[in-house]
């Protein structure tokens, strides 16, 4: 009976430093980029990104939008390859990472992985919901650890 003691305590011991040293995807939180307004024309994602942040990594970010029809524009998210491109709206080394389609019912949901900047813009009618509409924002993704500092 004494081994099968120290085997249940060895399993113990061995959960809890497994619960301890296991990363904090757990923690992780989901945000709806632009609350109630989604992804849309108009909206100021800067102060959206101020408001909800800090971001950290394994967040995810939900892009929701309509697809396009007679009285809806249709939209996009473009990640940026850099802070010039993002700055300018030059979408010719732009990465398209949900369609115009993808956007629909639940969103289209980004996870931030990486601990660097993510340069989110909306690539359609040639930028312009970039430039005119305001249809961009900047996150970096702070250590995952840090989050109950």
């Amino acid at each position: 009976m004494e081994g099968k003691s120290s085997t249940t305590l060895v399993a113990t011991a061995i959960a809890l430093v497994m619960l301890v040293l296991m990363p904090e995807a757990s923690h992780a939180e989901r945000f709806v980029v632009g609350d109630a307004a989604r992804w849309t024309w108009g909206y100021n994602y800067t102060d959206w990104v101020i408001k909800k942040g800090p971001f950290f990594q394994n967040d995810s970010l939900v892009f929701m939008y309509d697809p396009p029809n007679a009285t809806v524009h249709a939209h996009s998210v473009y990640m940026m390859r850099n802070a010039a491109d993002y700055q300018s709206c030059n979408l010719k080394a732009a990465k398209l990472v949900a369609n115009v389609m993808q956007g629909a019912g639940s969103g289209y949901e980004f996870v931030l992985k990486k601990r660097k900047p993510h340069y989110f813009v909306c690539g359609e009618r040639g930028g312009i919901h970039c430039t005119m509409g305001q249809m961009k924002f900047i996150v970096k993704p702070k250590s995952s650890a840090c989050r109950d500092d």
